[in-house]
């Protein structure tokens, strides 16, 4: 996540002044041409005709879902965005200062953002709170369950009961039978929701009652519901991710009949882009890329470079295990500031939010991406996605590790000279770091060099662990601290057999070293 008031090194803007035009790729409009017509909404959104796509790609499924009508946003306490502190993971790629000689990778406006849902102390680096684990196989949770009177449990178990059997026909691909347990009414949103769905090809959908259904005061005969979802898209074993539902439901006799599916206000990572939008969606052998319909041109080109970043992120990937599938959404103009929960600054190109399951949603900025730096943006946040630990981290001395390996992985193995963070590195070491590792997060309110600077300290210090001990052992070093809560100190020990206080050192002095 980041913070709504930093701006990336060299850039200023307010909401008059024009972004970047994007094209992730120029090719990509000669090939949307060859991607599978649209599926019409009325019927299973699946069917596609497979067409060429980028080499090493599966054939791409393009598929419009119809938007259903906005939905409320979360209340701030439960967004996905910092709580405090600094950019969620951003990363400083900025446009070129005109007083300075810069080379093209980083300079473009560019922080990126890891979604936050965990509230740290004042001034906490950017984490991330996954939700609870998903529902089990029989797709039941009774965490919160609140037994109500006997009434409300039967009401409840034939509520679920209808849900069981929608969910079954949306992964079955019965459009009729998923919108058969509701009322007309309700059916419109519905029909987008399953095109929606279909278009990510769901394959896991396992609804869990939250409680006992809740009568709606004043409103005899009306009901509203808590659900949590599990879900999967491509994937049909996958460890499940896991949605907030609000389902309303009004009594035909003793028949309930759902009259809406509603996001849900306190789901901490915000309402999903399926939720709300027409998706145009393509599917390939590692990622799933979606984005709206004005937007489908550029599939083709993201689809080829989100797999190329794919491939970078999985060798990151903590116990050898990367994610089943990454899912990349490329955001619109107004998308950007509703997809979960929005409110991110305005130079920001791009984020990463938990969902659950161990796995986290990508979006990018289509009004901000450009294409000298998507390469770079994908295989950062694409790191994040592979490597950070199912519940995120929570300690702020362990930021410049968490973005140290992320920026590593967008370098993608170029010179050490070639880092586009080198000259904030250096404005850093002159003043405003006390030269600990620990301390070098920005504050929330840190200059634009400052933050550019802190990143580049990061990447420059795992650059040098990985010099002096190989990549491996220093993944089984941010495992040890990231994933297992050790100290730096007792990592170092496990891991390396040198101790810590020594280690830190050289990675500063190294840092110092590089940087003149």
């Amino acid at each position: 996540m980041t913070d709504g008031d930093e701006q990336p090194p060299g850039r200023t803007t307010d909401g008059d002044e024009p972004r970047p035009t994007v094209d992730a790729d120029r090719a990509a409009d000669a090939s949307a041409a060859n991607l599978s017509a649209a599926a019409d909404a009325s019927a299973d959104d699946t069917r596609a005709e497979n067409a060429a796509t980028p080499a090493g790609v599966d054939a791409a499924v393009d598929t419009i879902a119809p938007a259903p009508a906005p939905a409320p946003a979360p209340d701030a306490a439960s967004l996905p965005h910092p709580a405090a502190g600094p950019a969620s993971y951003p990363v400083p790629l900025v446009q070129p200062d005109p007083t300075r000689t810069v080379r093209q990778r980083r300079r473009w406006p560019l922080w990126t953002a890891l979604g936050l849902a965990l509230g740290l102390v004042a001034g906490a680096v950017p984490g991330v709170l996954l939700r609870e684990s998903a529902p089990d196989a029989a797709g039941r949770s009774a965490a919160n369950a609140d037994p109500g009177t006997a009434a409300q449990r039967r009401l409840g178990e034939r509520m679920l009961a209808l849900l069981d059997r929608q969910a079954a026909a949306l992964v079955g691909a019965d459009r009729a039978g998923f919108l058969a347990v509701a009322e007309p009414a309700a059916r419109p949103a519905l029909s987008r929701r399953y095109a929606a769905l279909r278009a990510l090809r769901v394959t896991v959908w396992r609804p869990a009652a939250d409680g006992v259904p809740e009568a709606v005061e004043g409103r005899p005969g009306e009901w509203r519901q808590t659900v949590t979802v599990g879900y999967c898209f491509v994937v049909p074993d996958c460890a499940p991710s896991t949605v907030e539902l609000g389902a309303r439901w009004r009594l035909a006799g003793e028949e309930p009949r759902l009259t809406a599916l509603e996001p849900s206000e306190a789901d901490p990572a915000g309402v999903r882009p399926w939720q709300m939008n027409d998706l145009a969606v393509t599917v390939g052998k590692r990622v799933v890329v979606a984005t709206t319909p004005a937007q489908r041109r550029k599939l083709p080109g993201l689809l080829a470079q989100a797999e190329a970043a794919a491939r970078a992120a999985d060798r990151y990937a903590i116990g050898g295990r990367p994610p089943d599938r990454y899912l990349v959404y490329y955001a619109g103009k107004g998308e950007w500031q509703r997809w979960y929960g929005g409110g991110r600054p305005k130079w920001t190109a791009g984020y990463a939010v938990g969902v659950g399951g161990g796995r986290h949603d990508v979006v990018l900025n289509a009004q901000i991406v450009t294409p000298a730096g998507l390469d770079d943006l994908l295989r950062h946040e694409l790191t994040h996605a592979a490597s950070l630990p199912d519940r995120g981290y929570a300690d702020r001395a362990d930021w410049w590790l968490v973005e140290g390996l992320a920026e590593y992985a967008g370098a993608d193995g170029q010179p050490v000279h070639r880092y586009d963070g080198l000259t904030e590195v250096r404005d850093l070491l002159r003043g405003g770091w006390s030269g600990r590792l620990e301390a070098v997060a920005p504050a929330d309110d840190a200059s634009d060099d400052r933050v550019g600077g802190a990143y580049g300290v990061g990447y420059l210090a795992v650059r040098h662990l990985v010099d002096r001990y190989g990549e491996q052992r220093m993944l089984d070093f941010y495992r040890a601290v990231v994933h297992q809560g050790r100290t730096p100190e007792q990592a170092a020990d496990e891991v390396f057999g040198d101790p810590w206080s020594m280690l830190h050192d050289d990675c500063v002095a190294y840092v110092r070293a590089v940087v003149g």
